[in-house]
């Protein structure tokens, strides 16, 4: 998974990310590394994976990763290629979800771009650059699409529903709030590189007093929360300097101090289970004395497919899945025991994969 990082000028973008990239190079050692200066990756926190490492002491311990890019570049006019205009949308363009970091604190030596601190404001030049190119895409389509239809009238439903997309985004509205009327246009839509149509995560950065007292009471992260439910999008409240603070801490000593401040989970980790929710995906697990590995997939992925992940093989020739549910197999201490009480079951082609599963996957080729 790919999620890039955007935000205007002394938001905490960066601040946010150099954190959770460090964080995730501390946490539990897991593997870290920074390919370039803006991109770093780090290992999806599993406790399940952790508590599988301890029943199998394996030679290999591979959690599922993910890829951090801190995109920056943006000015007003970026659709148009002003400053790093071309070079912010194409990563923009590569990435499977966005997070925008959104200023919501005062702070008076930390200027603002803009003279004083507006989140509304702040969201709509990042997304009006989006909605500016995607303009620009729509309008290439709807010329295709017309062309075609002289030759073939199916093809009038697409120059149709193009014009609405069109008209939806000269309101100044996101291709995430687009409605999609029926299954033949949601695969026209899906076939659009649109930029403003990526699942967006709004972090919205506080300060470390507003954010350990009541984050509800935050003016600014209200106007937030009140943006994303018009296009559907998802908030999380966060304080870039707090995550600062902790990135060099121990693992129990990080745990102390955001127990003392009534938070059972790192900024990371929040923001890591809200990407896979929004994202829509899972992980199913592998387990033995070679590896024990979090493998990620779309929720309601069947056996074959989710095989796949591993090995195109593993689909082309999957005969049966052997799984248990990770609550199963702690509860009865080893897989022997698990296998005498029942509980590993033989799944076939049909199977969804569920959160938490881990198989063994038969296969012949």
């Amino acid at each position: 998974m790919k999620l890039g990082i955007v935000g205007l000028p002394n938001v905490g973008k960066s601040t946010l990310f150099n954190a959770i990239t460090n964080a995730g190079a501390q946490a539990a050692n897991y593997p870290f590394c920074t390919i370039e200066p803006n991109v770093g990756v780090v290992a999806v926190p599993d406790y399940r994976l952790d508590k599988l490492a301890e029943m199998y002491e394996p030679d290999k311990y591979t959690p599922a990763m993910i890829e951090f890019v801190d995109i920056a570049g943006l000015v007003k006019g970026a659709s148009k290629g002003e400053g790093l205009g071309n070079k912010f949308l194409s990563h923009i363009r590569e990435v499977d979800a966005i997070v925008h970091v959104v200023r919501c604190f005062e702070d008076g030596e930390i200027v603002h771009v803009d003279g004083s601190i507006g989140p509304k404001r702040d969201i709509e030049t990042i997304n009006l650059e989006l909605i500016f190119s995607d303009i620009d895409i729509v309008d290439r389509r709807i010329d295709r699409a017309s062309k075609a239809a002289k030759g073939d009238k199916k093809f009038l439903a697409e120059v149709e529903m193009l014009e609405r997309l069109k008209h939806h985004l000269e309101e100044g509205l996101s291709a995430r709030g687009f409605e999609l009327l029926s299954d033949a246009e949601k695969e026209i839509f899906s076939d659009i590189p649109l930029l403003s149509a990526k699942p967006i995560i709004y972090a919205a950065n506080m300060s470390e007093g507003d954010f350990s007292g009541n984050v509800e009471e935050n003016p600014f992260y209200q106007e937030v929360q009140e943006i994303a439910a018009t296009e559907k999008s998802q908030v999380l409240p966060i304080c870039a300097k707090l995550e600062e603070d902790i990135a060099d801490m121990s693992r129990e000593d990080k745990l102390m101090f955001l127990e003392e401040l009534g938070l059972e989970k790192s900024g990371l980790d929040r923001l890591i289970q809200k990407c896979y929710e929004l994202l829509g995906l899972i992980s199913y697990l592998t387990a033995g004395k070679q590896e024990v590995r979090a493998w990620t997939i779309t929720r309601g992925t069947k056996a074959p497919q989710a095989a796949g992940k591993i090995h195109s093989d593993f689909e082309k020739g999957f005969i049966r899945a052997e799984i248990v549910s990770f609550d199963d197999l702690m509860a009865c201490g080893s897989m022997a025991a698990a296998k005498e009480k029942g509980l590993v079951r033989l799944e076939g082609k049909e199977y969804v994969v569920q959160d938490g599963d881990i198989i063994l996957f038969r296969f012949n080729v």
